[in-house]
């Protein structure tokens, strides 16, 4: 089922009211799940490899307490932020400053950036075992099942 951009996310709590939580596709309402968002977004960066190491592992470690809490929202939601941790960084690697249109409306030219490929890839690691995770796809689901 597709995500729900109707609901009322600034009065809504997805920890206290999992059912109205829709998984979507890939990166859908990663900013707008509360408390996840708050809870994730502080850590997430790619700016170095370094960086992203640090980012990409404490975002592993929520998905490893949410995991431990039976709490699939919020392991949905680091599997989202580790996700947008790839593609984020992939983009900033093929375009500077992470535009891939100018102002007109035409592609930019790409331009390879090393570190952002190396903070793309350290993400991709962590994406796939959160995606490939058998309590996640077990939880995933059954809420997709009782919920939608």
């Amino acid at each position: 089922m597709a995500f729900d951009y109707s609901l009322d996310f600034d009065n809504i709590d997805f920890r206290k009211e999992p059912e109205k939580y829709r998984v979507g596709r890939g990166e859908q309402g990663v900013l707008m799940v509360e408390p996840y968002k708050s809870e994730i977004l502080p850590h997430w960066r790619f700016k170095t490899p370094d960086i992203a190491k640090e980012s990409s592992e404490k975002i592993y470690d929520l998905f490893l307490k949410y995991k431990k809490n039976d709490d699939f929202v919020g392991m949905d939601m680091t599997r989202k932020f580790l996700q947008m941790g790839y593609t984020r960084a992939r983009r900033y690697t093929n375009y500077k400053g992470g535009r891939k249109y100018d102002k007109e409306g035409n592609v930019n030219e790409r331009n390879i950036d090393d570190e952002k490929a190396k903070s793309a890839a350290i993400f991709e690691v962590k994406w796939k075992k959160v995606r490939e995770d058998e309590d996640y796809l077990k939880l995933k689901k059954a809420h997709q099942k009782k919920y939608g």
